[in-house]
Protein backbone atom coordinates (compact mmCIF):
# COMPACT_ATOMS: atom_id res chain seq x y z
CA UNK A 1 0.00 0.00 0.00
CA UNK A 2 1.20 3.60 -0.62
CA UNK A 3 2.13 5.38 2.29
CA UNK A 4 0.66 9.12 1.37
CA UNK A 5 -1.59 11.19 -0.87
CA UNK A 6 -0.45 13.32 -3.90
CA UNK A 7 -1.63 16.48 -2.01
CA UNK A 8 0.73 15.36 0.51
CA UNK A 9 3.64 14.82 -2.03
CA UNK A 10 2.99 18.21 -3.54
CA UNK A 11 3.32 20.11 -0.23
CA UNK A 12 6.32 18.13 0.60
CA UNK A 13 8.08 19.23 -2.43
CA UNK A 14 6.45 22.84 -2.15
CA UNK A 15 5.37 22.36 -6.38
CA UNK A 16 2.26 22.48 -8.12
CA UNK A 17 0.84 19.92 -10.41
CA UNK A 18 -2.33 21.79 -12.54
CA UNK A 19 -3.12 18.40 -13.99
CA UNK A 20 -3.35 15.96 -11.33
CA UNK A 21 -4.43 13.15 -13.11
CA UNK A 22 -0.60 13.43 -15.12
CA UNK A 23 1.45 13.58 -11.41
CA UNK A 24 -0.74 10.23 -10.86
CA UNK A 25 0.08 8.70 -14.18
CA UNK A 26 3.81 9.36 -13.42
CA UNK A 27 3.99 7.10 -10.03
CA UNK A 28 1.90 4.41 -11.94
CA UNK A 29 3.80 0.85 -12.57
CA UNK A 30 2.77 -0.94 -15.45
CA UNK A 31 1.28 -4.04 -13.13
CA UNK A 32 -0.71 -1.29 -11.70
CA UNK A 33 -2.65 -0.78 -14.96
CA UNK A 34 -2.74 -4.49 -15.89
CA UNK A 35 -4.84 -4.96 -12.38
CA UNK A 36 -6.62 -1.97 -12.85
CA UNK A 37 -8.03 -1.83 -16.72
CA UNK A 38 -11.38 -0.40 -15.77
CA UNK A 39 -9.81 3.44 -14.54
CA UNK A 40 -8.67 3.78 -18.05
CA UNK A 41 -5.58 5.03 -16.79
CA UNK A 42 -2.45 4.77 -18.43
CA UNK A 43 0.96 3.50 -16.82
CA UNK A 44 4.53 5.88 -16.32
CA UNK A 45 6.77 4.04 -19.19
CA UNK A 46 6.27 7.12 -22.05
CA UNK A 47 6.52 9.10 -19.39
CA UNK A 48 9.58 7.73 -17.88
CA UNK A 49 10.73 8.55 -22.39
CA UNK A 50 10.53 11.95 -21.99
CA UNK A 51 11.82 12.45 -18.27
CA UNK A 52 15.13 10.85 -19.28
CA UNK A 53 15.52 13.43 -21.55
CA UNK A 54 14.85 16.30 -19.85
CA UNK A 55 17.12 15.22 -17.16
CA UNK A 56 19.61 14.55 -19.68
CA UNK A 57 19.52 18.19 -21.14
CA UNK A 58 19.40 19.89 -17.53
CA UNK A 59 21.90 17.89 -16.58
CA UNK A 60 24.51 19.09 -19.33
CA UNK A 61 23.59 22.10 -19.24
CA UNK A 62 24.27 22.66 -15.23
CA UNK A 63 27.85 20.98 -15.74
CA UNK A 64 28.43 22.86 -18.80
CA UNK A 65 27.82 25.98 -17.00
CA UNK A 66 29.77 25.13 -13.70
CA UNK A 67 32.54 23.22 -14.69
CA UNK A 68 33.67 25.75 -17.92
CA UNK A 69 37.40 24.19 -17.77
CA UNK A 70 36.13 20.71 -18.32
CA UNK A 71 36.70 18.80 -21.75
CA UNK A 72 33.50 17.20 -23.24
CA UNK A 73 34.82 13.88 -22.73
CA UNK A 74 34.94 14.79 -18.94
CA UNK A 75 31.88 16.47 -18.76
CA UNK A 76 30.37 13.19 -20.33
CA UNK A 77 31.28 11.25 -17.92
CA UNK A 78 29.99 13.35 -14.86
CA UNK A 79 26.45 13.33 -16.78
CA UNK A 80 26.66 9.60 -16.83
CA UNK A 81 27.59 9.46 -13.17
CA UNK A 82 24.31 11.63 -12.27
CA UNK A 83 22.13 10.19 -15.09
CA UNK A 84 22.22 6.43 -13.95
CA UNK A 85 20.28 4.27 -12.44
CA UNK A 86 21.92 4.12 -8.86
CA UNK A 87 21.50 8.31 -8.66
CA UNK A 88 18.21 8.42 -9.73
CA UNK A 89 17.37 5.57 -6.75
CA UNK A 90 19.21 7.96 -4.57
CA UNK A 91 17.18 11.23 -5.64
CA UNK A 92 13.64 8.97 -5.74
CA UNK A 93 14.69 7.47 -2.09
CA UNK A 94 15.54 10.69 -0.35
CA UNK A 95 12.04 12.18 -1.36
CA UNK A 96 10.26 9.46 -0.43
CA UNK A 97 9.01 8.73 -3.54
CA UNK A 98 8.76 4.80 -2.70
CA UNK A 99 5.46 5.83 -0.55
CA UNK A 100 3.76 7.14 -3.63
CA UNK A 101 4.26 4.43 -6.20
CA UNK A 102 0.93 2.41 -7.42
CA UNK A 103 1.76 -1.27 -7.91
CA UNK A 104 -0.54 -4.19 -8.73
CA UNK A 105 -0.54 -6.55 -5.91
CA UNK A 106 2.19 -9.21 -7.03
CA UNK A 107 4.27 -6.39 -7.92
CA UNK A 108 4.07 -5.34 -4.48
CA UNK A 109 4.48 -8.82 -2.82
CA UNK A 110 7.94 -9.36 -4.26
CA UNK A 111 9.17 -5.82 -2.98
CA UNK A 112 9.20 -4.04 -5.87
CA UNK A 113 8.02 -0.26 -4.12
CA UNK A 114 11.75 -1.30 -3.37
CA UNK A 115 13.18 -2.03 -6.58
CA UNK A 116 16.24 0.16 -7.67
CA UNK A 117 15.29 -0.21 -11.55
CA UNK A 118 11.53 0.80 -10.54
CA UNK A 119 12.62 3.85 -8.02
CA UNK A 120 14.72 5.00 -11.41
CA UNK A 121 11.84 5.12 -13.40
CA UNK A 122 9.94 6.72 -11.23
CA UNK A 123 12.18 9.33 -10.92
CA UNK A 124 12.64 10.08 -14.93
CA UNK A 125 8.63 9.69 -15.36
CA UNK A 126 8.02 12.32 -12.24
CA UNK A 127 10.80 14.67 -14.07
CA UNK A 128 8.95 13.92 -17.84
CA UNK A 129 5.15 14.91 -16.22
CA UNK A 130 6.70 18.34 -14.13
CA UNK A 131 7.98 18.99 -17.20
CA UNK A 132 4.69 18.73 -19.17
CA UNK A 133 2.41 20.32 -16.63
CA UNK A 134 4.85 23.15 -15.99
CA UNK A 135 7.32 23.42 -18.50
CA UNK A 136 11.42 23.39 -17.99
CA UNK A 137 11.80 26.58 -15.83
CA UNK A 138 10.27 24.28 -13.19
CA UNK A 139 12.05 21.56 -13.56
CA UNK A 140 15.28 23.19 -13.77
CA UNK A 141 14.57 24.83 -10.51
CA UNK A 142 13.16 21.31 -8.77
CA UNK A 143 16.51 19.95 -9.59
CA UNK A 144 18.71 22.76 -8.48
CA UNK A 145 16.62 22.08 -5.13
CA UNK A 146 16.34 18.65 -4.85
CA UNK A 147 19.11 17.19 -7.35
CA UNK A 148 22.07 19.41 -8.06
CA UNK A 149 23.01 20.67 -4.11
CA UNK A 150 24.10 16.77 -3.97
CA UNK A 151 26.84 17.72 -7.19
CA UNK A 152 28.69 20.99 -5.59
CA UNK A 153 31.94 19.27 -6.47
CA UNK A 154 33.06 16.74 -8.58
CA UNK A 155 34.47 14.97 -5.65
CA UNK A 156 31.28 14.43 -4.07
CA UNK A 157 30.50 10.84 -3.27
CA UNK A 158 28.05 10.85 -6.44
CA UNK A 159 30.67 11.46 -8.33
CA UNK A 160 33.34 8.95 -6.91
CA UNK A 161 35.66 6.24 -7.81
CA UNK A 162 32.79 3.56 -6.75
CA UNK A 163 35.34 0.59 -7.23
CA UNK A 164 37.49 1.44 -5.02
CA UNK A 165 35.43 2.89 -2.44
CA UNK A 166 33.83 -0.85 -2.13
CA UNK A 167 36.75 -2.50 -2.66
CA UNK A 168 37.90 -1.02 0.04
CA UNK A 169 34.57 -1.64 1.90
CA UNK A 170 34.49 -5.18 1.07
CA UNK A 171 38.36 -5.99 2.59
CA UNK A 172 37.50 -3.72 5.54
CA UNK A 173 34.52 -6.41 6.63
CA UNK A 174 35.95 -9.08 4.86
CA UNK A 175 32.67 -9.71 2.87
CA UNK A 176 34.67 -12.42 -0.48
CA UNK A 177 36.31 -11.98 -2.82
CA UNK A 178 35.35 -8.66 -4.74
CA UNK A 179 34.89 -9.33 -9.08
CA UNK A 180 33.03 -7.53 -12.47
CA UNK A 181 31.79 -9.58 -15.22
CA UNK A 182 30.50 -8.10 -18.50
CA UNK A 183 27.25 -9.89 -18.92
CA UNK A 184 26.53 -8.60 -22.56
CA UNK A 185 27.83 -6.12 -25.43
CA UNK A 186 25.27 -5.14 -27.15
CA UNK A 187 24.71 -2.05 -29.79
CA UNK A 188 27.19 -0.95 -33.80
CA UNK A 189 30.70 -0.47 -32.97
CA UNK A 190 30.41 3.09 -32.86
CA UNK A 191 27.68 3.37 -29.90
CA UNK A 192 28.94 0.41 -27.82
CA UNK A 193 27.25 -0.42 -24.62
CA UNK A 194 28.22 -3.35 -22.01
CA UNK A 195 26.44 -4.53 -19.19
CA UNK A 196 28.44 -5.40 -16.14
CA UNK A 197 27.80 -7.65 -13.03
CA UNK A 198 29.31 -6.84 -9.64
CA UNK A 199 30.04 -10.30 -7.47
CA UNK A 200 30.92 -10.72 -4.14
CA UNK A 201 32.54 -15.06 -4.68
CA UNK A 202 29.70 -16.28 -6.75
CA UNK A 203 26.89 -14.45 -5.44
CA UNK A 204 25.69 -11.34 -8.17
CA UNK A 205 25.41 -8.22 -6.93
CA UNK A 206 24.57 -4.91 -8.58
CA UNK A 207 24.24 -4.75 -12.35
CA UNK A 208 25.43 -1.62 -14.51
CA UNK A 209 25.47 0.00 -17.88
CA UNK A 210 28.07 2.17 -19.34
CA UNK A 211 29.43 3.43 -22.53
CA UNK A 212 32.93 1.47 -21.72
CA UNK A 213 33.67 -1.79 -19.52
CA UNK A 214 35.18 0.49 -16.99
CA UNK A 215 31.81 2.89 -16.90
CA UNK A 216 29.75 -0.30 -16.68
CA UNK A 217 31.80 -1.73 -13.83
CA UNK A 218 31.72 2.10 -12.55
CA UNK A 219 28.07 1.90 -12.31
CA UNK A 220 28.16 -2.14 -11.00
CA UNK A 221 30.47 -1.06 -8.08
CA UNK A 222 27.78 1.75 -7.28
CA UNK A 223 24.82 -0.05 -7.27
CA UNK A 224 26.05 -2.70 -5.18
CA UNK A 225 26.72 -0.10 -3.03
CA UNK A 226 23.49 1.46 -2.53
CA UNK A 227 22.58 -2.40 -1.83
CA UNK A 228 24.91 -2.50 0.64
CA UNK A 229 23.37 0.87 2.34
CA UNK A 230 26.91 2.37 2.07
CA UNK A 231 25.24 5.54 -0.28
Amino acid sequence: MTGGSFEQLLQQLDIQFSNKRLLKQSFTHASYRNEHRTEGGQDNERLEFLGDAVLELLVSEYLFLKYTKLPEGELTRLRAAIVCEPSLVRFATKLEFDRYIRLGRGEEISGGRKRPALLADVFEAFVGAYYLDQGLQAVKDFLHKYVFPELQSVGTPLLQDYKTSLQEYVQREGLGQLSYQILEERGPAHNREFVAMAMLDTRSMGEGVGRSKKEAEQRAAQMTMLMLGKI
